[in-house]
């Protein structure tokens, strides 16, 4: 194994792990049978700015950590390949 292949293994376990942290910190979206029947629709304050949510900041995190995982992942791959 190259240098390259050992840190991006360490690079890919350690995303692995954010990844599932802030999975685990995440509030639930299910509702349940409040959303059912009222539709769920949120017209509040909190509700126009969930940009600027912990929620938010915590799916923007989560989608950019599966995204660096992706590619990583993908670029290990081919790296593997070529020194084959």
């Amino acid at each position: 194994m190259s240098k390259i292949e050992i840190g991006a293994g360490i690079l890919l376990a350690i995303v692995s792990i954010i990844i599932i942290l802030v999975v685990l910190v995440q509030e639930s979206k299910e509702q349940g049978l409040t959303s059912a029947i009222g539709g769920g629709y949120n017209d509040s304050f909190y509700g126009k700015n969930t940009g600027n949510t912990r929620d938010a900041k915590l799916n923007r995190l989560t989608r950019n950590s599966a995204i660096i995982l992706f590619v990583v992942t993908l670029a290990v791959s081919i790296i593997h390949q070529v020194m084959k």
